[in-house]
């Protein structure tokens, strides 16, 4: 998209000669940096519980952030008022905070390179609201049809179309327009009177709306959230101790995101706590190990054409067959660590400063048959989905709760296990790594990452992968 076919040059009538006054504004008290970034974002969503759509909304924000870097300082203003006057004012505001002796004379703005990474011509959220309405409730009926033990269904479905402008004060000018949508389903069952067992499932991108129609349709996710329900009500409670653990393919890959995946953004690292600091180059993890973050993958939800800096994603090499290769770099990060960028500066909105976030994070895959790897295990655990977890990003110790796994005895898949929660420490989990799988999958497209504050969307991945030793914490 060029910028004169921008909705902000058309709707809001801003010119590159504007565009080029707010950056002198911004800079008019020094400083070695400054950039703006316009957002005018449409939501919807809808939920359905008890059959009946209970919730159902509809939004518009729209607003510009303006930031100014200045001797390793950040001065940060933002406007929901797109008037020259109010951007001239956080412009100022953002000047006056972050003040600095250097000056930048001159600078002029030119159109950056960017992807073409979701090619959507109709977004869903300009289609029409009853198609979205119904796809919520062929999830319902779904769920609710797969088995007679199915007691309760929620389903909810949300899109965006988040449509971006960023000029920098080094010349760049990009524009991007983000589709978003995903539907979820949450599923009880319930046996004999006994506990209520959950199952959940979901899954999106930056996709038109023909995605729930021909690829994944809500049919799929509910029949996927009612199976892990149903197959909880036979679930014996999770042993506890150390132990083989097998994480399976695709959503597992969170673990990884949490674990591993924060304490290699540049911002932990340059301030000195995170468990990964001061150790590029080292042997963080198994040989067997290579975990990369790509912005770059075609419309996926963690994915973006050019970050929240106006930079073009890439792929990042984060660590290589065990040995930690880089991080993941904003701005300010790369700056003051003396290190390139990555693509990797996000934020959650104009009114949020962006920080080095992830955006696809995945293993790649290995050479092992995944039957191989639970064959080759005694006694374990295979954990196919994973509900919350949290991490301390200076330790890099983990807790995590597995809302479905299974026994492994003597080398096959016996019962499901209830309750079961993984513990242990990033880097020295990803050492007892001893087998990878050749089956890498991405997860369905769900994945939501909070950091500061700020929520963004991402995508996580993983092949299946053996742990020889991690505790597990049950009550069986």
């Amino acid at each position: 998209m060029q910028f004169s076919e921008s909705i902000f040059a058309a709707r809001f009538n801003i010119t590159r000669g504007d565009l080029e006054g707010y950056l002198a504004d911004a800079l008019s008290q020094g400083g070695d940096y400054a950039d703006l970034y316009f957002e005018y974002l449409l939501t919807s969503s809808i939920g359905i519980d008890e059959s009946m759509v209970k919730s159902a909304t509809q939004g518009v924000s729209m607003g510009v952030g303006v930031r100014v870097i200045a001797d390793g300082r950040t001065g940060y203003a933002y406007s929901d008022d797109l008037s020259p006057e109010r951007i001239r004012k956080a412009a100022r505001v953002a000047a006056s905070i972050a003040a600095g002796p250097s000056k930048i004379e001159k600078f002029g703005l030119n159109d950056g390179a960017t992807h073409n990474l979701y090619p959507v011509l109709t977004a869903p959220t300009e289609t029409a609201f009853l198609d979205r309405v119904e796809l919520v409730k062929r999830a319902d009926r779904a769920a609710r049809a797969y088995d007679p033990r199915i007691f309760q269904v929620q389903a909810f479905y949300a899109d965006s179309l988040r449509q971006v402008m960023v000029a920098t004060s080094e010349g760049v000018l990009t524009i991007d327009r983000q589709p978003q949508a995903r539907l979820n389903v949450a599923a009880l069952a319930r046996k004999d009177g006994g506990e209520p067992q959950r199952g959940q499932a979901g899954g999106g991108g930056r996709v038109a709306l023909d995605f729930f129609l021909k690829e994944k349709t809500p049919e799929h996710f509910a029949a996927e959230a009612a199976r892990e329900a149903v197959v909880m009500l036979d679930a014996v409670e999770a042993p506890a101790g150390e132990m083989t653990v097998v994480l399976g393919p695709g959503w597992p890959g969170i673990l990884l995101h949490e674990a591993v995946g924060h304490g290699l953004e540049a911002d932990f690292n340059r301030k000195g706590v995170s468990a990964f600091s001061g150790r590029m180059g080292q042997q963080v993890a198994s040989e067997l190990c290579t975990v990369i973050d790509d912005g770059a993958i075609g419309s996926r939800r963690g994915s973006l054409n050019v970050d929240d800096e106006g930079r073009t994603t890439q792929r990042n090499v984060l660590i290589e067959k065990g040995v930690l290769r880089g991080y993941l770099q904003d701005k300010l990060s790369s700056t003051l660590m003396r290190a390139e960028p990555t693509g990797s500066g996000r934020r959650e909105s104009y009114a949020h400063i962006p920080m080095p976030r992830m955006t696809n994070t995945f293993m790649l895959a290995g050479e092992s048959q995944p039957e191989d790897i639970i064959r080759s295990v005694p006694k374990g655990l295979y954990c196919v989905n994973f509900g919350g977890g949290q991490v301390d990003i200076t330790s890099g110790n983990f807790v995590f709760s597995a809302s479905e796994s299974y026994l492994i005895e003597d080398g096959k898949l016996t019962r499901p296990v209830r309750n079961a929660t993984l513990i242990g420490n990033g880097p020295e989990a990803l050492k007892y790594v001893s087998m990878v799988g050749n089956d890498l999958r991405l997860d369905e497209g769900m994945g939501l990452c909070g950091k500061e504050g700020q929520s963004v969307p991402v995508g996580v991945g993983i092949p299946t992968i053996k742990i020889d030793r991690m505790t597990v914490g049950g009550t069986g």
